[in-house]
């Protein structure tokens, strides 16, 4: 069974940059949609972007936009989020998974474990 494991969070300070890595096992990501989401402490989780598997986005996050980049290697069976001038309301933990576009929205299924992600002001 395909799983996913989360890395590459950390405590950066406001403005630094971190780059999260997903990556599969138990089978390949080739041919699915994989993209990333958060949780803010107190708050729902949210969707931030999906690459599909020719390597396009999906619109992401206003909040995040001009400032995260998603890539995959599948070469490496991996996804990438390249975060660049971090804010404080970026602090969360983060997931990847699979992802499709459902009724009112991407929906995203076998989720990882998350990795934490803090951004120091």
């Amino acid at each position: 069974q395909l799983k996913l494991v989360e890395s590459g969070g950390g405590l950066v300070q406001s403005g630094g940059s971190l780059r999260l890595s997903c990556t599969a096992s138990g089978g390949t990501l080739r041919a699915y949609a994989v993209g990333w989401l958060r949780q803010a402490p107190g708050k729902k989780r949210e969707g931030i972007v999906c690459v599909n598997s020719s390597g396009g986005a999906t619109e992401y996050l206003d909040s995040v936009k001009g400032r995260f980049t998603i890539s995959r290697d599948d070469t490496r069976n991996s996804v990438y989020l390249q975060m660049n001038n971090l804010k404080p309301e970026d602090t969360g933990l983060y997931y990847c998974g699979l992802c499709w576009a459902g009724v009112s929205g991407y929906e995203y299924e076998n989720l990882g474990q998350g990795t934490q992600v803090t951004v120091s002001s």
